[in-house]
């Protein structure tokens, strides 16, 4: 039995874990279903790719915040390093190849993620908050002092290769860009579950568990508190490059508060901890977003805002979470 196992089997949710370590007869199904929203919604694609984006930043902060219980406002830094690092070297460096930029920009936003945890992360609570809260406002900042490099909130107009030299980006169908978002968000998926349900993820959630606990048995904390708050940020670069591509442009909104916030609403309405939270969360806020902004575009965030209410008084877990107990209860009555 390795270290990590014998961690999380101290910790009271360490059997939950395991039970969802196996894959169930119905996880290929958003899959399939985004396939046929390929398909089926051919108008909404650009809307689509969005989407699939925000589900991969959902997951990476989900990553943080869910699995790891890093408290964190300010998750759109990386994000927006993220894209930035495809913006400034296709404009000034001529790299254009998408794919690789995309590694690009997840390892340089993994190193950021990496040397800012080894200074925010000796915090906890309140001061961590706001620690990061400011790290993302100082990198806000620095996109507005290189204006003249960043294009600031005005912003820059990126091209790019085709995808594998055969597949163009269309600006106006977004049919390119919506199945390279969603290869993209398998490939990535699959990584962050194969994170989560190593003896390294089974730790991260005895840490979040019982923080105290883990050290006893021989857990080093901190360490791995790091880590995974530096695959976290590469996982939100890899998402921010993502929609800078999809979009061909990149400006400050990418490192905004508001994207921060966003992100986490979208874990609270789906819910926290699980990875298919961040698919209903994502769905679910963005669809309320589109069409309520429709309905009442000077106030729809009352109605986001009411719902976040009912959530956290009802639905402590979120969507999935309340699905979950239903299932449980309609299983233990039959």
């Amino acid at each position: 039995m390795t270290p990590a196992v014998r961690d999380v089997l101290l910790n009271p949710g360490a059997q939950t874990l395991i039970r969802r370590h196996h894959l169930r007869l119905w996880e290929p199904l958003p899959w399939l279903l985004a396939i046929a929203a390929y398909f089926a919604f051919p108008t909404y694609l650009t809307f689509g790719t969005e989407v699939l984006v925000m589900i991969l930043f959902a997951i990476s902060l989900d990553l943080a915040l869910g699995y790891a219980g890093i408290i964190t406002l300010g998750h759109a830094a990386f994000f927006g390093a993220g894209a930035y690092v495809v913006g400034m070297l296709s404009l000034y460096a001529g790299w254009t190849e998408p794919i690789t930029l995309l590694l690009a920009a997840g390892v340089i936003s993994g190193l950021l993620g990496l040397l800012s945890g080894l200074v925010l992360l000796r915090t906890s609570g309140l001061t961590l908050l706001m620690l990061t809260l400011s790290f993302a406002a100082l990198m806000e900042e620095l996109s507005n002092q290189f204006g003249e490099y960043t294009g600031g909130f005005d912003g820059k107009n990126l091209n790019f290769q085709p995808i594998l030299g055969l597949f163009e980006f269309d600006p106006l169908s977004s049919k390119t860009q919506y199945l390279y978002a969603l290869a993209v968000l398998f490939v990535m998926f699959v990584a962050v579950r194969c994170i989560v349900y190593s003896p390294f993820g089974q730790s991260l959630t005895g840490i979040r568990e019982n923080i105290l606990r883990m050290p006893a048995v021989g857990t080093p904390v901190r360490t791995r508190l790091v880590m995974a708050y530096g695959i976290s940020a590469a996982v939100a670069g890899v998402s921010g490059a993502l929609l800078a591509q999809a979009t061909l442009f990149v400006n400050q909104t990418f490192l905004s508060l508001e994207r921060s916030a966003a992100v986490i609403i979208i874990i609270i309405l789906g819910g926290h901890g699980r990875l298919y939270g961040a698919f209903i969360g994502a769905i679910a806020y963005m669809m309320l977003s589109h069409f309520l902004s429709k309905v009442y575009p000077t106030a729809w965030q009352l109605g986001l805002g009411l719902l976040l209410v009912v959530i956290a008084l009802f639905a402590k877990n979120g969507i999935l979470g309340v699905a979950e107990n239903l299932f449980r209860r309609r299983g233990k009555s039959a």
